[in-house]
């Protein structure tokens, strides 16, 4: 790719550091109550992130069932994200160095769009690895390239959400709130991890805690930031509810996806903020969880009202709302508290039993019909695994093999399936951890 122009990189972020500053200056006037609840005023350079704590040990699904030892699990997630991030760019790697600053994750399946969803799990996946260049080289073209510097936007990040859930129809354009919620995840344990301000480069420098509070304020803020709904621009969080939006605009405030709802996140916030709104947000979406899922399945819609009745068009257990397994998963690991998400990891791997062969079809209806009879993606046996990880049911084991025995996904379908399979093996691994 071709080397950056630096006086164009130079003029951008003179641009993109006006835009923060400006919205730091509307936000910072208060001294009332600022975004985290406290009495002082709310410039992104008063504040401080708290450290976070995480459970005093993690399960580990492939060492206490035998699968595997503790420096196999090492060698194989080493091995996955060295394929994954520095394998061969034509059939393996989704990092994409761009310039010698920047580097992007490429949706290869969908004409290598960037979207906030694989940066923002590369971002975790980087920083609970322990490296540092590719974290900030994804978090400085998140910065430069993808958020919206200017405008009633300004703070959120271009991205693109699928229009139905069989995939018949391309992406659109949209600010997709699962991405932006990785983000801030992503930077609260960089900033623990890595408590140093990064190098400067031509492209900037990075400080992780005041990258953390810019986002927190535009999603908590935005509409007073703007002075209003403007432009059909909304904050990120209904505050009624505490659930997120699907998008941040105004003719998606009544629905989200249940995916997107993520009180594992939620929890760490507020030890990171001081704030008790997330802890509300937290016990809101695993009631929400419990509202929107079949009873006797267990399955999820993809996108659903508020009230967990399914959104019309989207009533289907499906990819993209596999996700949600990944949420319960680290909720129940990192904080343990909602004996529902154990039933609801057994439902669902009492369902998938049936497919003793491990090839799951891809979409179903939500009391189990199947809708694509498609198999062969990846993503519900990883994403299956991982609930096992924290399920009773009597055959658990051998879902949790079947992601030790599943190679990392190259060719055209590595994106979603190889981020899903990394983190798998992390998380099955007792190496996906609180920082």
């Amino acid at each position: 790719m071709p080397a950056p122009n630096n006086s164009r990189m130079s003029s951008r972020w003179q641009k993109l550091v006006l835009a923060l500053t400006s919205a730091a200056t509307v936000v910072g006037c208060q001294t009332t109550s600022d975004s985290l609840g406290r009495n002082e005023p709310t410039s992104v350079g008063t504040r401080h992130l708290l450290p976070v704590k995480g459970p005093s040990s993690y399960p580990s699904g492939f060492r206490d069932t035998g699968i595997a030892s503790d420096q196999q699990i090492a060698s194989k997630i080493e091995s996955a994200f060295n394929q994954l991030f520095h394998g061969d760019p034509g059939s393996q790697a989704i990092f994409f160095p761009v310039g010698t600053d920047e580097a992007n994750i490429q949706d290869i399946n969908h004409s290598n769009e960037v979207r906030t969803e694989g940066m923002g799990l590369a971002m975790l996946i980087a920083v609970e690895l322990g490296k540092q260049n590719e974290f900030n080289q994804l978090w400085r073209y998140a910065r430069a390239e993808m958020m919206e510097s200017a405008g009633p936007k300004s703070g959120y990040f271009k991205s693109y959400c699928d229009t139905s859930y069989n995939d018949t129809t391309p992406p659109v354009r949209c600010w997709d709130t699962f991405g932006l919620q990785l983000f801030v995840m992503a930077l609260i344990f960089a900033h623990d991890r890595w408590p140093e301000v990064s190098a400067v480069s031509d492209a900037g420098a990075i400080n992780y805690e005041s990258d953390a509070f810019m986002l927190f304020d535009t999603m908590r803020l935005k509409e007073q930031e703007n002075g209003g709904v403007i432009e059909d621009v909304t904050n990120t969080f209904d505050d009624p509810t505490h659930l997120v939006y699907n998008d941040p605009t105004s003719g998606h405030t009544n629905f989200t996806r249940p995916s997107a709802e993520m009180p594992a996140f939620y929890e760490l916030w507020a030890q990171a903020t001081g704030d008790s709104y997330w802890s509300t947000a937290a016990t809101n979406a695993r009631t929400y969880w419990k509202n929107a899922a079949n009873p006797t399945t267990g399955m999820l819609p993809v996108r659903a009202y508020f009230s967990g009745a399914s959104y019309p068009g989207w009533d289907v257990f499906a990819p993209e709302g596999f996700r949600a397994q990944l949420n319960m998963v680290l909720d129940q690991i990192w904080n343990g508290r909602e004996p529902w998400e154990v039933s609801e990891a057994d439902q669902l791997i009492g369902f998938f039993s049936r497919y003793t062969n491990q090839q799951f079809p891809k979409i179903y209806k939500l009391d189990g019909t199947v809708v694509d009879p498609e198999t062969g993606d990846t993503a519900l046996i990883v994403l299956n695994g991982m609930s096992a990880l924290i399920a009773t049911n009597g055959n658990r084991t051998s879902f949790i093999n079947a992601v030790w025995n599943l190679p990392v996904p190259n060719g055209q379908y590595r994106y979603y399936g190889g981020l899903l399979d990394i983190i798998a093996l992390m998380v099955l691994g007792g190496q996906f951890k609180v920082y």
